[in-house]
């Protein structure tokens, strides 16, 4: 009787392994075989981070093995297994994979294929296209789009984690608590002592180094060193953690009515400020996303205020960006001054320290929360992936890797961080409602073309490398979309042979279909595709994904303990209003204006975990969980780290000998997915 050689890897999370009896089916071309218990005697059977094998003969030949079926019974107590792979030893000497990489909760059952990667028309067995379609039919009523709140991108429908699939779920060791994170953060810090002290303002900014000190590291320390100085200010809209808001500016607007003679001592090359406009040395940042939103009033004891400010900045003869002119509203008026560098010292400070305040916001809400965290979630994992690719098909196996965890935080977030009475609540000014109209304006302006990495930049006029030479976000930002875009087309090119495969394959047309309709809200101004009709954008559509939840997100992400952790320089809430004239400002003002002792300690919590790495982290490039079996697409990767590894040496190599080194955007510190 026919024998086969059944090798069963369990997964080495916590919890992964299993007491429950399971059962293996072999479904072949030329019949079934019967239920086997798979049980060793005097063994204990799939613990955590085991690979056993069995031996299961059958009555009759199989023939060609098509699909391998798991069932889990209930042993004493139910409990979870994961199962990484199958491996099956056919009585020929072949060796099947079936990777499945997933969780079988309850008395559950799983029914896998071969890990060889397959489009739909490739497809024409019957049982192969039932089980395709099963799946998706099972995937779609577990992964369904929910509005948490109006004009948001639609979300997973789950109100809390423990709704979610087990299969996207945080394994317990990763899990992530907000509410404990930032407790343990307060604790690591040493800084809980202060965390109650609301309403209780600091002495003076050196006052701030007790919630500063006991952890430290270059670029937080040179902030805290150099925060009031110009060339600084100027530096974080290039390489901090918002880089994605300057832009060229073409024409002064109309709002900000700025002369020549006001900025005429900070100007170096003897020209008019239209004629340093027109070299293209002038630059501007405009918050006008934040003019009119509310302010938070969840504590009745602390008023808070919000401004909307204009910043126009000069790039000098050295070629740093500094700034020249801020305006803390957008409409001028006799009290809404431009003030400038010329002004009386903590005037000036006092306007860069809004700028900075109101950069923080639209980083936190707008930039790191939508562009990164929600987008991800749409575009990624987007509920569309798992709604309509199946586990074989090849754009699932190349994109589940950057959805690890990505709707678990997502849900985390909805669940303790942005919701009503949430942490975000706590300390940021843009909490108790205002950082959600902030979202519904900005899904507005949120376009395709926005996150397709080199278009966004040549959109702000920013690409010139002769004219911004130290824009370190831009230049590592283009290696990394060139070396992920070269990686996608290689994929697509082993599985679609022609453009006419892209537009034949449906599961494929479907899934780009439901990121549009679904979670962009069929906005035909988001230029979103509805459709895909060509390999190369495929290839852009999947470097879009990757991109953003993997390099965009690192690059907005792991710097904000390194730029925020020194409150004057991000402050998260701002106590007494924008000044209204010149001259009137003093180091007493500036100090009650900034946050409390309480809501600076809550913020250099968040600032300071959401920073960290997870615990076995994986980054850009790692696949450890094999969905992809074929030696091309295992050459194609192996040259994708190839080209990450040079990225990272050139890197390392620009930033020896640097004060502000940046690192960000250097593949092994870039994380697969959003997941933090």
């Amino acid at each position: 009787m026919p024998s086969y050689t059944v090798t069963v890897a369990t997964g080495s999370q916590w919890f992964a392994g299993t007491d429950d009896y399971i059962y293996l089916s072999l479904v072949g071309s030329a019949g079934c075989s019967e239920k086997h218990l798979l049980d060793k005697p005097f063994y204990n059977d799939f613990e955590r981070g085991a690979v056993d094998s069995y031996d299961v003969t059958v009555d009759e030949e199989l023939g060609d093995i098509q699909l391998v079926k798991i069932e889990k019974r209930k042993y004493w107590l139910h409990d979870d297994w994961y199962l990484k792979y199958i491996t099956l030893k056919t009585p020929c000497g072949d060796y099947i994979e079936f990777p499945c990489y997933r969780w079988i909760t309850g008395e559950g059952e799983i029914v896998l294929r071969d890990g060889r990667a397959k489009l739909a028309c490739d497809d024409q067995i019957h049982i192969l296209k039932q089980h395709r379609r099963k799946e998706l039919e099972t995937r779609q009523k577990q992964y369904r789009w929910m509005e948490w709140n109006p004009g948001f991108p639609l979300s997973i429908d789950a109100k809390c984690h423990k709704d979610l699939p087990r299969d996207i779920q945080f394994d317990s060791e990763k899990g992530v608590d907000f509410v404990l994170n930032y407790s343990k953060a307060m604790e690591n810090l040493f800084i809980n002592r202060f965390m109650h002290m609301f309403q209780s303002s600091w002495s003076d900014f050196a006052d701030f180094e007790k919630i500063f000190v006991k952890i430290s590291n270059t670029i937080s320390e040179r902030v805290m060193n150099h925060w009031q100085e110009d060339l600084m200010f100027g530096y974080q809209f290039l390489n901090g953690c918002n880089p994605v808001l300057i832009q060229r500016c073409k024409k002064l607007p109309e709002k900000l009515p700025v002369t020549t003679e006001m900025v005429e001592c900070s100007l170096e090359r003897q020209l008019t400020l239209e004629q340093e406009v027109e070299q293209g040395n002038i630059f501007i940042v405009d918050f006008d996303l934040l003019d009119g939103i509310d302010a938070n009033k969840t504590d009745p004891c602390t008023l808070q205020f919000l401004a909307a400010p204009i910043c126009l900045l000069y790039k000098n003869l050295a070629n740093k960006i500094v700034p020249i002119a801020i305006q803390l509203n957008q409409v001028p008026g006799d009290e809404n001054p431009i003030f400038l560098p010329s002004d009386a010292k903590y005037d000036w400070l006092l306007a860069k320290i809004w700028v900075r305040s109101s950069d923080f916001h639209i980083h936190q809400t707008i930039t790191h929360l939508l562009r990164t965290h929600l987008v991800s979630e749409v575009l990624v994992f987007g509920i569309a992936m798992y709604r309509h690719l199946p586990a074989v098909h090849p754009i699932f196996k190349l994109l589940v890797a950057h959805v690890r965890f990505t709707i678990a935080i997502n849900t985390k977030a909805r669940e303790q961080l942005i919701c009503e009475y949430g942490l975000f609540d706590k300390a940021n000014a843009t909490g108790g409602g205002g950082h959600v109209q902030m979202v519904q304006r900005a899904m507005q302006d949120l376009t395709y073309i926005s996150l397709c990495f080199p278009e966004a930049i040549k959109a702000r006029g920013m690409d010139s490398t002769e004219d911004i030479p130290y824009y370190f976000y831009r230049d590592d930002g283009l290696l990394v979309w060139e070396a992920i875009k070269t990686f996608t087309a290689e994929v697509v090119g082993i599985y679609y042979k022609s453009d006419q495969m892209v537009v034949e394959d449906q599961e494929l047309q479907d899934f780009v279909k439901d990121v549009y309709v679904y979670g962009m809200r069929g906005k035909k101004t988001s230029g979103f595709p509805k459709s895909i009709k060509t390999r190369e954008k495929l290839s852009e559509y999947l470097t879009v994904v990757i991109f953003t939840a993997s390099a965009q997100h690192a690059a907005v992400n792991f710097g904000q303990y390194d730029w925020c952790s020194w409150i004057p320089n991000a402050p998260p809430t701002m106590r007494a209003p924008p000044p209204t004239a010149k001259g009137v400002v003093t180091i007493e003002q500036i100090v009650d204006t900034l946050p409390d002792r309480g809501r600076s300690c809550w913020h250099l919590g968040a600032v300071w975990a959401l920073s960290q790495f997870q615990e076995n982290e994986l980054f850009l490039g790692m696949y450890p969980e094999e969905h992809f079996i074929e030696k091309p697409v295992k050459e194609a990767i192996a040259r994708f780290h190839k080209n990450l590894d040079t990225i990272v040496s050139m890197i390392a190599e620009r930033n020896k000998n640097k004060k502000l080194p940046y690192y960000y955007l250097s593949p092994d510190r870039i994380p697969n997915s959003v997941a933090i």
